[in-house]
């Protein structure tokens, strides 16, 4: 019997995420429907069900945009290559990428334009990665496990960089950036860890939770990268957690011998199926839910350039 249910913090939307739904809503504000999305803004299906509601057409390629239509790049990144498809299509297009995967794409570029070898740790097929791939494929190579690293053959050892994707695990990256220095004694590394604040964050309060907790429920989506960490986290921790969208997907066998509850939700997560989970405890009989410790994040980012500049003539019509 379920009695008590602890909340982890920090948990949920990050600064990229808002900034990136943001960007859409904003957008069918001054605007109206439609307003195209290339790919989803973020991994989380009730976002985006609910900027569909409100008019955004999600769509998989840029290609699929009518010319000179507007239209949103997610916040996940994209290559070069859509941005010359967006021109040559006349698309007026707000790009919402997180600054901090805009971060990896610049040091992509600036390693591959000074001659290194660039490895770039990450999960293959993942849209962060391919648009990461796209600054310099010439040059980068995936590196997604120990093996990988150890079966690297390069033709210049001593010109070698990394890169990661922002939401990987901590700990299982540092193995792999372990492996890595200990082949090339001499790689380069980003100045300061491409892991975002958010993932690690969210990442460390799952840890901190799991000696208080008999099972963990992780809201976000299957596609949802950084929430996948956070079980891989509670797992290797020796808790058991399950991965859920929202209430609806929770299995009441889970909770057999289960007297506390932790929950926490990926960086795409609103708050309110946070709300809606804790009312489905409520409901089956569980009153005591409160926060375990309480950690602010106080990153924001500031709008796409392009959405601000249209705000700013907006609020200039009389």
């Amino acid at each position: 019997m379920v009695e008590r249910v602890l909340l982890a913090s920090p948990r949920g939307y990050c600064a990229g995420v808002e900034r990136a739904v943001e960007t859409v809503e904003r957008m069918l504000d001054l605007h109206g429907p439609p307003i195209y999305v290339r790919k989803q803004i973020v991994h989380n299906l009730h976002v985006v069900r609910e900027l569909e509601e409100r008019g955004a057409v999600f769509v998989e390629s840029e290609t699929d945009v009518p010319e000179g239509s507007r239209v949103v790049l997610s916040a996940h990144g994209v290559a070069p290559s859509v941005y010359a498809n967006a021109k040559t299509r006349k698309l007026q297009t707000v790009d919402a990428t997180c600054p901090l995967v805009t971060k990896v794409h610049v040091e992509a570029r600036r390693y591959a334009a000074e001659g290194y070898t660039v490895l770039l740790i990450g999960h293959a097929g993942h849209e962060e990665v391919v648009g990461t791939m796209g600054e310099a494929p010439e040059a980068t190579i995936l590196v997604q496990s120990v093996e990988d690293a150890e079966r690297l053959e390069l033709a210049d050892p001593d010109r070698v960089a990394y890169i990661t994707q922002t939401t990987l695990s901590v700990d299982e990256t540092g193995v792999i950036i372990a492996a890595l220095r200990r082949r090339f004694p001499n790689i380069r590394a980003p100045k300061r860890a491409d892991i975002c604040y958010a993932t690690s964050n969210r990442q460390w309060a799952v840890k901190d939770l799991l000696d208080e907790v008999d099972l963990l429920l992780v809201i976000g989506s299957g596609n949802s990268s950084n929430s996948n960490r956070l079980v891989e986290v509670a797992r290797a921790g020796g808790v058991q957690a399950y991965l859920i969208d929202d209430e609806t997907d929770i299995d009441e066998r889970w909770l057999d011998g289960v007297r506390v509850v932790g929950i926490t939700s990926g960086a795409s997560a609103p708050e309110k199926l946070v709300d809606r989970v804790c009312a489905w405890f409520r409901a089956l009989g569980v009153e005591d839910i409160q926060p375990f410790q309480s950690v602010d994040e106080d990153v924001v980012f500031r709008l796409p350039v392009e959405l601000r500049r249209e705000l700013a003539l907006a609020e200039a019509q009389p």
